[in-house]
C-alpha cells in the first residue's frame, strides 16, 4: 500500500499534464483525487501505526551502492504524510478559485502534485540515499512552482534563488549522508537510528553533522540562509500556503526530527542547533514587524517559527522534542489558513500591501473573522492551538539543566520572540482589518466564492478545537508522531489548557502585554509605513551571483573564443595531463608492472604488418605536410583510416575492421560536404614559435597514443576476454562475442551510447536546419552532370539494403550487427547526397530520420523492459528455436530486438547529421519550410 500511496501524486500529475483540454473544475477534481485517495490509504494504515507497528516495503534499486527503494511509515512519517495530503486537498480546492482564467491550470496542478509526491517520498523513505533523491526533487518541483508565473521577473528571481540555496544545501546533505553511511556501514534508516552511540563517538561525527545541518538549515530557511524564503512569495498564494505549512521548509525540520536519535546528545549538536534556531527565531520575528506585504510578514513569521522548532530540537530533552513536533502541527494549521486568507484579500482587493488596506472587517466580515482567529493562534493567545506549544516552549527554555548561561539566554530569547510574535500578529490584524481604508484600490471588495473560504474555515476550526480540547483532538496524533522520534523514551505530559499559575503562564501574559505595547509604541514613535527594510542576505546573494557570472564570462571569453584550434589544443593538453599522470606515478613509485609500457611480451611482426605500418606513417606525415591543401589532406587521412581497417583484418578482428571502414567512409563523405564551405587552402600559421609548439604537443600526443597501443597489444593474454568467449554462446546464445558484448553483456552501455548518438543527431539537425552559409567559391554555370556515378548510386542502394539486412541478421553469430548494418544502409544514401544533392534525395525518399531515431530508442528500451515482465533484470536476453515451414528450426535471441533499435538509431542519426550537412542553404536562398530532413 505504501507504493500506491507514493505513486498516486506522480501518476495523477502525468494525467493532469496530458489532459490539457479538460475543464478547470474537472482538472481540479483529478488533482484532488490523489491526496484524497492517499488519505484513504493512510487512514487504513493508521490503526497499525498507532499500535506501534511500522509498515515497510523494500525493493532493490542499486544495492551495490547501498540504495534500496525502501519505504517505511512510522509515527513521524504518518504525521507528515497526513499534513502533506490533508493540507494538499485544501490547497487544490482553494487554487481552483484562486487561479485566473489566464493561468494554465493543468501545468499548475501537475507541478503541485509533483511537489506533493516528492515530499511524500522524502517522509516515507527508509533509505537515506533515497531520501536525498526525493529531497532534491522537492527543490526542483518548488523551483517550478515558485517560478510558475514566468512572465514576472520577481518570480523568476525568487525561483532561482530558492533553487540555488536549497540545491546547494542538498549537495551538502548528500556529503553528510555519505559520511553517515560510512560511519554506520549502511544507508538504511533503521540501522542509522539504532547506531546513535557509534555515530557520536566516531571521528567523522563533526564534519558529518556540519554537512547534514547545512542541508537542513538551507531548506528550513535558518539564519543566515533565511533570505530566500521571503522572495519565494512571488509564487501564487496556494503555493506559498503549501510551501510554508506542510512542505518544503518543513522538510528541514522533518529531517532534523528524523535523524534526532542518531545525531543529538552532544554539546556540538546542542549549541549549534539551539544557537542557529535562537538567532533565526529573533531575526525572523523582528523583521516580520516591519513588512508591508501580507505574504512578506507571514514569510518572516514562518522563518521565526521554524527557528523556534529548530531550537526545541536543539535542546534535545524528550519534552522539548514533543513540543517541537507539536508546534510543527500547530504552525502548519494556522499558517496555511493565514496564507489562504492573505490570498483571498489579494484576490478581492487586488493588493497585499497593508499600506493600502485597512477597514476590511466592514467589507469582508467573514474572511476578517477567520484571519483574525488564525492570527491570534500565531500570536499564541489562550484557547487557540498556538498557545499550547508556545507554553511548552517557555517551559523547556526555563528548565535547561547544566547550562546556566544558556538557560538564562534562551529564556530571554523565548520571551522576546513571544513579544515580537504578538507585535507582528497585531500589525497583520490592525493594518488589514481595522483603521481607515482601503486606499487606492481600483475594484469593489467583497467576500470570495463560498468554496474558496471553506479550506480556511476547516483550518480555523481545527485551531479552535485543538486550543480548547487538545486531549480529545490532537493528543493521539501528537503521541504517535513523537513516539516516531523518541521511541520508548516518550515522556509523560499533559495537554491541559490550564496548568495553574506558573512561570510559563506569566511569560505568556507578559509577552502579550509587551507585544501590544511594542506595536503601538512603534506606531507612535515611527511611521511604520515609511520604513523599508532590505535584506542583507539577498543583496550579498545578488553580488555573489553577479561576480560568479562575470567570472564565468571572463573564463568563457578566454577559453571559448570561437577558435577551433584553441579548443583542440586545450583538449589535447588536458588529455595528455590526465593520461600521463598514472604513467608518471608508476615511474616515480617504482612499482613493478605499474607503467603501461611493461607489457607481457610481443609477437614478431610479419612483412605485411610492416607494410601497413609504413603506409600509415607515410600517409600521416603526408597529411601534416599537405594540411594547407585541404582536399589532398583529406585523401591522405582517409588512407590512414583505410590502413587501420586493414590492420584490424590482419589481427583477425572482422567486426572492428568493418566498423572502422564504414565509419571512415561516412566521415570522409561528411568532411567532403563541409569542404564546400571552407577555403581550398588553409591560412599559414601565425608564427614559427606557434608551429613548433603545436609540433611538440602533437608529437607528445602521438607518442602517448603509441605507448598506450603498445601496452594494450603486448599485455598478457589471460584477460577477461577468455571469460567472455566462454560465456557468449551458453549464456547469450551468440557465437560473435563482439556483438554479444554490445547487445547483452554491456547492453546498458550500448543503450546509453545510442541515446547520446541520437541526441547528437537531433542537436545537429536543430543547429543546421535554418543555417545560412556562403560557399567559399561559386563555380559559374550549371552543376556538372555525373550520369555514371548517379546511375551507380541508384543501383547501389538496393544492393546495400540487402547487404545491410544480411549483416544485421547474422550479427549475433557472425561478423555484422545493428551498428554495422546501419552504416552500410546509410552510405549509398550519403553518396546520393554528395552526387545528386539533398533536394533530389529528399524528393525521392522523404525519409523522417528523427522519427527513425525515436523508434529505434523505443525498440531498444522496449526490449529491455520486456525482460522485466518475466522477472528478469533489465535487458536480459532470452532465446527460442521456432520451427518454420520449409526453413526448419531457426535460432532467435531477444537481443535481436535490441540490435534492431541500434540499427535504426545508427542509420537515423548518421543520415540526420549527414543530410543536414548536405542541406545547408546559401545566404541568398529562400528560408526552408518545415523540417529539413
Amino acid at each position: 500500500m505504501l507504493e500506491l500511496l507514493l505513486a498516486l501524486p506522480f501518476v495523477l500529475a502525468l494525467v493532469v499534464a496530458v489532459l490539457r483540454d479538460v475543464p478547470r473544475a474537472a482538472t481540479a477534481w483529478l488533482a484532488a483525487s490523489a491526496p484524497l485517495l492517499g488519505l484513504a490509504i493512510l487512514a487504513w494504515l493508521t490503526p497499525a501505526v498507532m499500535a506501534g507497528e511500522i509498515p515497510q516495503v523494500s525493493y532493490d534499486w542499486i544495492p551495490q551502492a547501498g540504495l534500496l527503494f525502501d519505504l517505511r511509515l512510522d509515527g513521524l512519517a504518518w504525521m507528515f504524510a497526513g499534513l502533506i495530503l490533508g493540507i494538499g486537498v485544501l490547497i487544490v480546492m482553494y487554487a481552483r478559485y484562486y487561479l485566473s482564467s489566464a493561468d494554465c491550470a493543468p501545468r499548475f496542478f501537475a507541478y503541485l502534485l509533483l511537489f506533493m509526491g516528492a515530499m511524500l517520498g522524502m517522509v516515507l523513505a527508509g533509505n537515506l540515499l533515497l531520501l536525498v533523491v526525493f529531497w532534491e526533487l522537492t527543490s526542483i518541483s518548488s523551483f517550478l512552482l515558485i517560478g510558475y508565473w514566468t512572465q514576472r521577473k520577481d518570480a523568476r528571481e525568487g525561483a532561482r534563488m530558492a533553487l540555488a540555496i536549497t540545491g546547494g544545501g542538498g549537495l551538502a546533505l548528500l556529503g553528510g549522508v555519505l559520511l553517515l553511511g560510512q560511519i554506520t556501514g549502511s544507508f538504511q534508516l533503521d540501522v542509522v537510528l539504532a547506531s546513535g552511540d557509534a555515530i557520536r563517538a566516531h571521528p567523522l561525527y563533526a564534519p558529518m553533522l556540519g554537512l547534514v545541518l547545512l542541508g537542513i538549515f538551507s531548506k528550513s530557511a535558518q539564519f543566515p540562509l533565511h533570505f530566500w524564503l521571503p522572495h519565494a512569495m512571488a509564487a501564487p498564494t496556494p503555493v506559498s500556503a503549501y510551501l510554508h505549512s506542510a512542505t518544503m521548509v518543513k522538510a528541514g525540520v522533518f529531517l532534523l526530527a528524523r535523524l534526532h536519535p542518531a545525531l543529538a546528545g552532544t554539546d556540538l549538536f546542542f549549541y549549534t542547533v539551539s544557537g542557529v534556531g535562537a538567532a533565526t527565531l529573533l531575526v525572523g520575528a523582528w523583521n516580520a514587524i516591519f513588512q508591508h506585504d501580507l505574504k512578506g510578514l507571514l514569510a518572516y513569521s514562518t522563518i521565526s517559527h521554524l527557528g523556534l522548532i529548530t531550537l526545541l530540537f536543539g535542546l534535545s530533552t524528550p519534552m522539548a522534542v514533543v513540543a517541537g513536533v507539536f508546534h510543527i502541527l500547530n504552525h502548519a494549521v494556522f499558517k496555511a489558513s493565514l496564507f489562504m486568507a492573505a490570498g483571498i484579500i489579494d484576490h478581492e482587493a487586488g493588493t497585499r500591501d497593508m499600506r493600502r488596506l485597512g477597514g476590511l472587517r466592514r467589507l469582508m466580515p467573514f474572511t476578517s473573522a477567520l484571519a483574525i482567529i488564525a492570527s491570534l493562534a500565531m500570536a499564541g493567545i489562550p484557547l487557540l492551538n498556538g498557545f499550547l506549544s508556545k507554553e511548552m516552549f517557555f517551559a523547556e527554555a526555563l528548565e535547561i539543566s547544566g547550562h546556566d548561561a544558556m538557560r538564562l539566554g534562551l529564556s530571554l530569547v523565548a520571551f522576546l520572540a513571544g513579544v515580537f510574535g504578538v507585535a507582528y500578529s497585531l500589525r497583520f490584524v490592525h493594518d488589514t482589518f481595522f483603521g481607515d481604508g482601503p486606499r487606492a484600490v481600483d475594484r469593489e471588495i467583497h467576500e470570495p466564492p463560498r468554496w474558496m473560504k471553506i479550506p480556511v474555515d476547516i483550518l480555523v476550526v481545527i485551531c479552535l478545537a485543538v486550543g480548547i480540547v487538545p486531549a480529545w483532538t490532537v493528543a493521539p496524533v501528537l503521541a504517535t508522531a513523537a513516539r516516531g522520534v523518541l521511541g520508548d523514551a516518550l515522556p509523560a505530559y499533559s495537554l491541559s489548557v490550564w496548568h495553574g499559575f506558573n512561570l510559563p503562564l506569566l511569560m505568556s501574559i507578559g509577552s502579550m502585554v509587551f507585544g501590544v505595547a511594542l506595536y503601538f509604541g512603534l506606531r507612535r514613535l515611527f511611521n511604520l509605513h515609511a520604513i523599508i527594510r532590505r535584506s542583507l542576505g539577498h543583496r550579498l546573494f545578488r553580488i555573489n551571483v553577479k561576480a560568479l557570472l562575470m567570472l564565468a564570462w571572463r573564463f568563457t571569453s578566454a577559453i571559448a573564443n570561437g577558435s577551433l584550434q584553441r579548443y583542440l589544443l586545450l583538449m589535447v593538453l588536458a588529455t595528455l595531463v590526465l593520461a600521463a599522470a598514472p604513467f608518471a606515478a608508476g615511474l616515480l613509485s617504482g612499482t613493478p608492472g605499474a607503467t603501461p609500457l611493461q607489457g607481457g611480451g610481443g609477437q614478431p611482426m610479419p612483412a605485411l604488418g610492416w607494410l601497413l605500418w609504413l603506409v600509415m606513417v607515410v600517409a600521416a606525415i603526408a597529411t601534416v605536410a599537405l594540411h594547407r591543401q585541404r582536399l589532398l589532406a583529406l585523401i591522405m587521412i582517409g588512407t590512414v583510416g583505410l590502413a587501420v581497417s586493414l590492420v584490424f583484418v590482419f589481427l583477425s578482428a572482422p567486426d572492428l575492421a568493418l566498423t572502422q571502414l564504414l565509419v571512415e567512409v561516412a566521415t570522409i563523405a561528411l568532411m567532403l560536404l563541409a569542404l564546400n564551405y571552407l577555403p581550398k587552402a588553409s591560412p599559414r600559421g601565425r608564427s614559427t614559435l606557434r608551429r613548433w609548439r603545436d609540433t611538440a604537443i602533437a608529437a607528445a600526443a602521438g607518442l602517448g597514443v603509441t605507448a598506450l597501443v603498445y601496452a594494450v597489444i603486448t599485455r598478457p593474454t589471460q584477460t577477461i576476454a577468455g571469460e567472455l568467449l566462454a560465456r557468449s554462446l551458453p549464456e547469450a546464445w551468440g557465437s560473435n562475442v563482439v556483438n554479444v558484448i554490445l547487445v547483452d553483456f554491456r547492453g546498458f552501455d550500448t543503450l546509453g551510447e545510442i541515446t547520446v548518438f541520437g541526441i547528437a543527431g537531433l542537436v545537429v539537425h536543430a543547429l543546421l536546419r535554418r543555417t545560412r552559409l556562403t560557399a567559399d567559391e561559386v563555380i559559374p554555370g550549371d552543376p556538372i552532370a555525373l550520369p555514371m556515378p548517379a546511375q551507380l548510386s541508384h543501383l547501389l542502394f538496393p544492393l546495400a539494403l540487402a547487404v545491410s539486412v544480411y549483416l544485421f541478421l547474422r550479427g549475433h553469430n557472425q561478423p555484422g550487427g545493428g551498428f554495422i548494418a546501419g552504416l552500410v544502409l546509410a552510405i549509398p544514401l550519403l553518396l546520393q547526397y554528395v552526387i545528386q544533392g539533398s533536394a533530389y534525395v529528399q524528393q525521392r525518399l522523404g525519409f523522417d530520420y528523427a522519427r527513425c531515431i525515436g523508434i529505434g530508442l523505443l525498440a531498444a528500451v522496449g526490449t529491455g523492459v520486456a525482460s522485466m515482465l518475466f522477472d528478469a533484470p533489465f535487458l536480459t536476453s532470452g532465446h527460442a528455436d521456432p520451427h518454420l515451414p520449409l526453413i526448419g528450426e531457426v535460432p532467435l535471441a531477444s537481443a535481436l530486438g535490441f540490435d534492431a533499435g541500434v540499427y535504426l538509431v545508427v542509420f537515423g542519426g548518421a543520415m540526420l547529421i549527414l543530410s543536414m550537412m548536405g542541406a545547408v542553404k546559401s545566404k541568398d536562398a529562400p528560408p526552408a519550410q518545415g523540417n529539413a530532413a
